[in-house]
């Protein structure tokens, strides 16, 4: 799994303060570091004409596409920790076998790596409130062929897989729901997760894009997190319009 910031989790408890966790990482998958790192990839954007990933996005050009920081209300500040991507390389994809999802991954920011496949690049960053106990990430990854497609087609069934996990957290009980998004990109899902150990909701939204999938995860306070869940996605896909 690659580097993850953790998750807001909202608690029921008013007096508790904000908890902070994450699906636990494996070994995380070479990306270049943030901007104005001295070590980032200096490989050329564009791949050579024989190559399977000819057309595709590259890192940099997936984090140019990433909602900025005027697009998330009042409060919210970027989790430098989560901000990660390919750079101007492109890396091996995978798919390892999943006969049994890791369902807690649906609580970490990298939550799209429950499927176990990898594409050849990726950008992703994160913006949190910590006040109001809310976070909001977003990630593109880019994939060869029509695995794209694959990739959307296992996350529109991940709740029959995980209908519900137990968050490590508050060990209460995380119930899974999911249902499509019409007229966003070319397929949706949104899924939402509920807790009584929790104060408000998280909504995952996956959508693709021609060959990249974005996924996003907002978690609030005062509500499930849809609409802004809803938003972000929107904004991803409108910004990779004709590019992926």
């Amino acid at each position: 799994m690659r580097l993850i910031s953790p998750t807001a989790r909202l608690l029921a408890v008013a007096a508790l303060p904000l908890a902070l966790v994450a699906c636990s990482p494996a070994a995380p998958k070479t990306a270049a570091p943030d901007a104005g790192s001295s070590s980032a990839a200096a490989k050329p954007s564009a791949a050579a004409d024989d190559s399977p990933n000819k057309g595709l996005l590259t890192g940099t050009q997936l984090k140019a596409a990433l909602a900025p920081a005027s697009f998330f209300p009042k409060g919210y500040t970027r989790d430098p920790a989560d901000a990660r991507d390919t750079g101007d390389s492109y890396q091996l994809p995978e798919a390892a076998s999943v006969p049994t999802p890791d369902c807690s991954k649906l609580g970490g920011t990298s939550w799209i790596e429950i499927t176990g496949i990898t594409g050849v690049s990726f950008a992703q960053d994160a913006y949190v409130d910590k006040d109001a106990s809310a976070e909001q990430a977003q990630e593109i990854d880019v994939y060869r062929d029509t695995t794209s497609a694959t990739v959307l087609a296992a996350l529109g069934t991940i709740s029959k897989a995980c209908p519900s996990y137990t968050d490590e957290q508050t060990h209460a009980k995380v119930t899974v729901t999911e249902k499509p998004l019409a007229d966003v990109g070319d397929g949706a899902f949104a899924i939402t997760l509920t807790s009584p150990g929790w104060k408000g909701g998280t909504t995952l939204v996956a959508a693709r894009v021609g060959t990249s999938v974005v996924t996003v995860l907002v978690s609030s306070g005062t509500d499930m997190g849809t609409a802004g869940a809803t938003k972000l996605a929107n904004q991803l896909v409108s910004s990779l319009k004709g590019k992926a």
